[in-house]
């Protein structure tokens, strides 16, 4: 028995040696390294395990789906499986049982968009939420939670956490990794120790999340008391948790950025991505060295974010397994012993999920804890409706609290099956602020600027409470605050309110600016206030005080300064896909008013005032809009400045800023908008091409109205700091303006 021990030791030494010897000196250039180390694969033997090793890269990393399809097409059994960031998740969907080509169909299925983007999408978001976006355009959100912070992510990680929740739905309540149907480890980072740490028991979904959360893009992962990020940092190919698992043969895939030419580095781009990797190529030199066999798939110039090439990478990968056929396929099994180990491995995989017969929350206080469970009972005690719960708990996030929600059905102390919830509340608020910045003109004479913000301060006094706080410095300036106060559980509140105001307005005669006032406006009032998903209803009283001081020109012989008070019907639906350049949906604002006091001698009367814009996509990157404005105080004359105006930036941007004054104002829109190019992400998303023919006018009396028609055309580019447009606008009697505008459209 010795004897033969011995004979085998050496036969397996001579394999080593002679396969290292011919992979050092012929397959140079398999990774991107200076030299690959030695690839030394025992003897082939049935008994023998394979490790397989994939290491992180992105959307370079879906190669390794490729490569896992090559391997089953020729009978390589996996018998573990360690990975890192991309990796990681690659090789824990393999892992629970999935197939190459459902990985494929799953890769492909996924809105790569929405997974790494900031947070919920605008029509995701509550109303309150859309109202600041609406009217705090730049897209910057700050916490005060801890004095003033950002978020530790440019993503909030919600929608990846709600993907990988999916994937591993069946294997909640998992002890060990080994219990998969191919035993798993991932790498993260402690990013606080600054250690490597190899995931291999506990909740698999944190463990999948936790290796790929790349700094800077997603937040961290807190973790058995440790905050964890990408493993690529410190250990982009796992071959050390590998051989911790002891198999006969390791193979590692690296599908890493190689580095790069002498031209490539003529850019910041290029030097920071040539940074990175030299400061991590040592440390993968040395982890490759403990490979018996090295996949390298030549990915070319796929960038690590580039998830348009899904197929293409996948291909690759598999055409990098295929190049090493020969030396692979010493480790096939036989047709028989094959279907044992695809048997063996499907016995271990678990599809079904039990029905949660009840909801538990954790993460958040008592209070949210219930508000939580109460709008979740809905999932209890039946079959998990998927795409119904991720919505519902994305809509959580919409309200502006959390940054994420995750979700696993798992069994109690009780030993029954409960769907738990774990929030996770944003590291930097709330308190939130939220910015604006608005500049607009036609020439250097008329050019406006002003910069705002919004401090909002939730749960003070009652739980589902929210403190308001404006402030805006510029041209039109104000100072707002309102609380709105929870009444019920059912949307229901009241909002007092106190606001200052100040900006300039002119009065127009025949076209010419007769005079300028800049206008002052104090005052309280107080809102009984029905909130929905997508619109508010609101029903109140408000006082103020007018004060207009004349600045330039002459003063009209009418009273302009006094008390204005009023009770006021408020409904506003907003159904619309963004806050600043639309491409579909419906926006309706309407409000009517009936005026008990206002300056001069006048009785009260009513006055109503509705705004509608409506886009709708006729290709996949073009859409038409309708948009309108219909105001009027019926057979009443308004004082001076409560009277409606048209005239300037999208209001009939060919005439002078409020040149139409009047009692009764109607101005209709037909648009076309399309995309004619993409924004790098750092600066905003797109830019559009816009034209629109406008009809419309502010008079006097409602039976002699006097309407204008102008055309207008021109870009809008939607940046981080808000819509940014450049319009050309031509009216009748050739009136024209061609006019810029930063933080707003129609």
């Amino acid at each position: 028995m010795a004897l033969v021990w011995h004979r085998f030791r050496f036969r397996r030494w001579l394999f080593h040696f002679t396969v290292g010897f011919v992979l050092f000196t012929q397959m140079a250039g398999a990774v991107p390294v200076e030299s690959d180390p030695p690839q030394n694969a025992p003897a082939p033997h049935k008994n023998l395990t394979v490790g397989l090793v994939l290491s992180g890269g992105g959307a370079r990393g879906l190669a390794h789906i490729g490569v896992l399809k090559w391997f089953e097409e020729n009978r390589i059994p996996v018998d573990y499986l360690s990975g890192t960031s991309m990796g990681g998740l690659v090789g824990g969907m393999y892992s629970m049982g999935m197939t190459p080509d459902q990985m494929q169909k799953f890769m492909n299925s996924v809105n790569w968009n929405e997974t790494f983007s900031a947070g919920p999408t605008f029509d995701q978001l509550s109303y309150r939420r859309k109202e600041d976006k609406r009217n705090f355009q730049v897209d910057l959100e700050m916490g005060v939670r801890k004095g003033v912070r950002l978020p530790t992510g440019v993503s909030s990680a919600h929608y990846i956490g709600l993907m990988i929740d999916r994937l591993t739905l069946p294997y909640g309540g998992l002890k060990s990794f080994d219990d998969l149907p191919i035993p798993f480890r991932c790498l993260a980072t402690d990013f606080v120790a600054a250690k490597p740490v190899v995931l291999k028991d506990g909740r698999l979904a944190t463990a999948m999340r936790a290796t790929m959360s790349i700094p800077g893009l997603f937040p961290p992962v807190e973790r058995e008391g440790k905050t964890l990020v990408d493993g690529a940092l410190l250990n982009n190919i796992p071959t050390t948790a590998m051989k911790e698992l002891k198999p006969d043969i390791t193979i590692a895939v690296d599908v890493g950025t190689p580095l790069g030419s002498e031209n490539s580095v003529q850019s910041l781009f290029g030097i920071v991505q040539q940074s990175l990797t030299i400061m991590t190529i040592d440390n993968d030199r040395r982890n490759l060295r403990l490979a018996d066999v090295i996949i390298a798939p030549e990915l070319g110039e796929l960038s690590l974010l580039d998830f348009s090439a899904i197929d293409k990478a996948i291909e690759i990968g598999y055409k990098a397994a295929a190049e090493k056929g020969e030396l692979l396929r010493k480790f096939a099994l036989d047709p028989a012993d094959w279907e044992t180990h695809l048997a063996t491995r499907s016995a271990r995989r678990k599809t079904a999920v039990p029905v949660p017969q009840k909801i538990e929350v954790a993460g958040v206080n008592e209070d949210a804890q219930i508000k939580i469970e109460e709008e979740l009972q809905d999932f209890a005690g039946k079959p998990l409706d998927l795409a119904g719960l991720e919505t519902r708990l994305t809509s959580f996030t919409g309200e502006g609290r959390y940054a994420s929600l995750d979700y696993e059905v798992t069994e109690n102390r009780q030993q029954q099956p409960v769907l738990r919830i774990r929030v996770r509340e944003k590291t930097h608020a709330p308190p939130t602020l939220n910015f604006s910045l608005l500049i607009d003109g036609d020439d250097i004479s008329a050019f406006r600027f002003a910069v705002g913000g919004r401090l909002t301060i939730y749960d003070q006094l009652k739980y589902g409470s929210e403190w308001r706080n404006d402030l805006r410095v510029g041209f039109s300036s104000f100072l707002r605050s309102e609380f709105l106060y929870p009444l019920s559980q059912k949307g229901w509140f009241v909002a007092p309110r106190l606001f200052y105001t100040r900006g300039e307005e002119g009065v127009f005669v025949g076209g010419q600016r007769l005079s300028q006032f800049q206008i002052n406006r104090i005052g309280f009032g107080g809102d009984l206030v029905r909130l929905y998903r997508n619109s508010e209803l609101r029903f109140g009283y408000e006082i103020q005080r007018i004060d207009a001081d004349l600045t330039t020109g002459q003063r009209p012989d009418q009273p302009l300064n006094g008390l204005v008070d009023f009770a006021r019907l408020r409904y506003v639906y907003d159904k619309q896909n963004s806050a600043t350049v639309p491409t579909a949906g419906l926006r309706l604002a309407s409000e009517g008013r009936v005026v008990f006091n206002s300056p001069g001698d006048r009785s009260s009367f009513p006055q109503v005032e509705a705004t509608a814009s409506y886009y709708k996509p006729i290709q996949e990157n073009a859409s038409l809009f309708l948009s309108g404005l219909f105001g009027t105080t019926f057979n009443k004359d308004a004082a001076p400045f409560q009277r409606f105006t048209l005239g300037g930036p999208f209001r009939l941007g060919a005439y002078g800023r409020d040149e139409f004054r009047g009692n009764h104002a109607f101005l209709a829109t037909l648009g076309y908008q399309r995309e004619i190019y993409k924004l790098p992400p750092l600066f905003g998303t797109k830019v559009y091409g816009v034209g629109w023919y406008d009809i419309g006018g502010a008079y006097r009396e409602f039976t002699a109205p006097l309407y204008r028609q102008q055309i207008s055309a021109g870009f809008i580019a939607d940046t981080k700091l808000g819509p940014f447009s450049l319009i050309g606008a031509i009216g009748e009697g050739g009136r024209g303006k061609v006019y810029f505008s930063i933080g707003r459209t129609f």
